[in-house]
């Protein structure tokens, strides 16, 4: 038996999120068909987090057990040729017997897309929620920032499982690249929608409704946070380990 990794990219459009769901098109089950179809096992996949229906990724870390006896990348290459187009493996690799894409992983790594114009752009909001107010990228910076640290983020998300919602959040930042403004968060692990209520959050203070001082008091529970953004402009764009 080989526990193995696979880095997963995947246009959530058309899923009802990763985690399996009974008579829904998960990308969870999407792989399991494929795995069963290829290796003739009945493997379940553990990924290192749960995206929301219409979420994407470009990188998240999944494991699995199982018997096949060939090399990697012909079982990659298998893999590939059966997932439907939306799902794609990046990368494949052999793992200890006690690695978990989950526990293991050290940090996560999210990117929520905004396009700031007025005028409607049918390619471009597939991936990307517009706004047409115009957006003070600075200040929602400025605010993002104040989110670094070992920090309780109850007012932004509450927690997969248990009631502990303390989370370290390594890197924040907001950046305006010509009419998208980007919101990178990197933690070592996030709660329910906690990201999406945070942009939803940082858009009031783009917009000018919320101050930084408002925004800390958000942070620290003394203000409630906005209301969580549509999942389309969110992907998960990496989960890092120590391998």
């Amino acid at each position: 038996m080989r526990r193995l990794l696979v880095i997963v990219e995947y246009d959530g459009t058309d899923f009802h999120g990763f985690q399996i769901q009974k008579r829904r098109r998960t990308v969870q089950g999407e792989l399991e068909k494929a795995l069963r179809q290829i290796t003739g096992e009945k493997i379940r996949v553990t990924g290192a987090g749960r995206t929301d229906t219409g979420v994407h990724a470009a990188g998240l870390g999944v494991h699995f057990d199982t018997e096949w006896s060939k090399s990697l990348p012909v079982l990659q290459r298998a893999l590939n040729a059966v997932l439907p187009s939306g799902i794609a493996l990046r990368q494949l690799a052999e793992t200890p017997p006690d690695f978990s894409a989950r526990f293991s992983a050290r940090s996560r790594a999210y990117r929520y897309t905004i396009l700031n114009q007025a005028v409607r752009s049918p390619l471009a909001e597939r991936y990307a929620l517009r706004v047409s107010q115009p957006l003070d990228a600075g200040a929602m910076d400025a605010a993002a920032r104040c989110l670094i640290g070992l920090h309780d983020f109850g007012a932004f998300g509450t927690p997969p499982r248990g009631d502990n919602t303390v989370r370290e959040m390594f890197a924040a930042q907001v950046m305006r690249d010509g009419e998208r403004v980007l919101v990178d968060l990197k933690a070592n692990a996030f709660l329910y929608r906690m990201v999406r209520r945070i942009v939803g959050t940082l858009l009031w203070v783009g917009q000018g409704t919320l101050s930084l001082a408002e925004f800390r008091e958000v942070l620290e529970k003394k203000r409630c946070a906005g209301e969580s953004v549509a999942p389309h402009g969110l992907c998960l764009i990496a989960v890092e380990y120590d391998l």
